[in-house]
């Protein structure tokens, strides 16, 4: 089971992951990034990679895609904010860009 970042989780997991382009929301405990490709085929293969690990992992982004653009939310929700499981997967999706 899943819980919420800790202060301490929160500095070493998710300054990393700001330095990488990911944004705090403002509205709400959540981290997001919009991913930009060369044109809708690529967007559309990072999403089928990206769901097979969020499958895996059962930890499932919110997203949505508008021709060559991905945005990216993440949060938990079984624990209502971040968890280690975002920054694991925002990891994951950076990896799978490159």
């Amino acid at each position: 089971m899943s819980e919420l970042l800790s202060d301490t989780g929160r500095k070493t997991m998710l300054e990393p992951l700001c330095a990488a382009g990911w944004n705090l929301n403002a509205d709400r405990d959540a981290i997001s990034k919009t991913y930009q490709f060369a044109d809708f085929t690529e967007a559309f293969a990072f999403m089928t990679r990206a769901a097979l690990w969020a499958e895996k992992w059962n930890h499932h982004p919110e997203w949505t895609n508008v021709y060559k653009t991905v945005h990216v939310t993440l949060s938990t929700h079984d624990v209502g904010g971040l968890s280690a499981l975002d920054a694991k997967l925002a990891r994951k999706l950076d990896q799978l860009v490159t």
